[in-house]
């Protein structure tokens, strides 16, 4: 079995206690002690991740944005340099093969970001889609990536930066200095607040970690969270894990998310025929949020149950939520049961069923909650 690869910051992992685990092939920070405090700890004031397991993958010459616009479903050629698309990565048959978050660095660099689990697909499919139209390079190895999430982010990131963090708007990022370090400053995130992204040297990656917890500090502290307070914290926010609510198997129609889809665009782009058919004939499924009526938790795969007992699809995730005090849980159903007054439904729970209240996604919102 293949050794699990370190992070840039697996010293300071360790130093801090984190309990480890193998994630997509990289050594990560699962927590550091009560994932619920880290998870609280981003809602009311910030905390740091470790994300340099993500994939980063660099389009550059001239014609990166059309070769981006074959190979994606966005329209990425119209986006000024400086601002960010989350955007996807479609099989022919309109399959989800990733979902990714794209940069236009500058007028002819993209930097187009990959899940840590899916890196060694879109990484090969880009340079097939790209052809000769632009360089494709992997950055995975020579980057690292540093989040720090939650409404103190701004605060304790503006101390160290070298640029006005306020001219920096949500899916926007910009070149600049943190801690002394070159970095690419992002306002982009997994959690459903405010938040920034550090793309950096990994030699670099120690010094500008420490300096922005010792920053925070003069702010009530800044602690570290690992992948279960981040996946807790998209989870509350409605926002799709690959493997979980996204995959090869289903359109980004299925997971409501249509929209990033442009059609319009010009041109040709991989998946366009049989996303334009899904387009005109709907989704087969609907993923909708649930809200659990008893404390046991609803989990991936288990059933969502119609009001006479039928099976009519699956959760994909589902944990307790920190914010809301209640089981939550996204699943695909079929039929018309997303529809508003559609009730309450069940989900099988280790053969008991439990109630779960529809709910519209996200479960949490900045400022309001499901």
């Amino acid at each position: 079995m293949p050794v699990a690869k370190d992070t840039p910051l697996r010293n300071v992992h360790e130093r801090l206690g984190a309990t480890m685990t193998d994630f997509a092939g990289w050594l990560m920070p699962l927590r550091y002690g009560s994932e619920t405090a880290e998870h609280k700890a981003v809602r009311s004031s910030a905390a740091l991740f470790d994300l340099s397991h993500m994939g980063e993958i660099a389009i550059t010459g001239p014609g990166a944005g059309e070769a981006l616009d074959y190979a994606l479903v966005g329209w990425l050629s119209r986006v000024n340099p400086g601002r960010a698309r989350y955007t996807m990565l479609c099989a022919p048959d309109g399959g989800i093969l990733d979902d990714l978050v794209v940069y236009r660095q500058s007028e002819d660099k993209y930097l187009v970001v990959a899940n840590a689990a899916n890196t060694a697909v879109v990484l090969p499919e880009l340079v097939k889609r790209v052809g000769s139209g632009a360089t494709v390079t992997d950055e995975t190895g020579s980057t690292a990536l540093i989040a720090i999430q939650g409404p103190n982010g701004s605060s304790i990131l503006s101390r160290l930066a070298s640029i006005d963090l306020s001219g920096i708007k949500y899916y926007a990022g910009a070149y600049g200095r943190v801690a002394g370090r070159d970095a690419w400053i992002a306002r982009t995130g997994y959690t459903g607040e405010d938040g920034f992204e550090i793309f950096c040297a990994p030699d670099d990656a120690e010094h500008v970690w420490t300096a922005l917890a010792e920053s925070g500090t003069e702010s009530g502290g800044l602690p570290p969270a690992g992948l279960a307070a981040r996946d807790t914290l998209r989870l509350e926010a409605g926002m799709p894990l690959y493997g979980n609510e996204l995959g090869p198997d289903m359109t980004p129609y299925e997971a409501g998310l249509g929209r990033v889809v442009k059609l319009d665009k010009a041109g040709d782009f991989v998946g366009r025929a049989a996303l334009e058919s899904r387009a005109s004939s709907g989704p087969q499924r609907s993923l909708i949020g649930l809200i659990g009526g008893s404390r046991r938790v609803p989990r991936h795969g288990y059933s969502v149950l119609s009001a006479d007992g039928t099976a009519i699809g699956s959760v994909t995730s589902g944990a307790p939520s920190p914010t809301l005090g209640k089981p939550i849980a996204m699943a695909y159903v079929t039929g018309d049961v997303s529809a508003p007054g559609s009730g309450t439904l069940g989900i099988d729970v280790r053969g008991k069923t439990e109630p779960a209240t529809l709910t519209e996604l996200p479960f949490y919102k900045r400022g309001k909650q499901a």
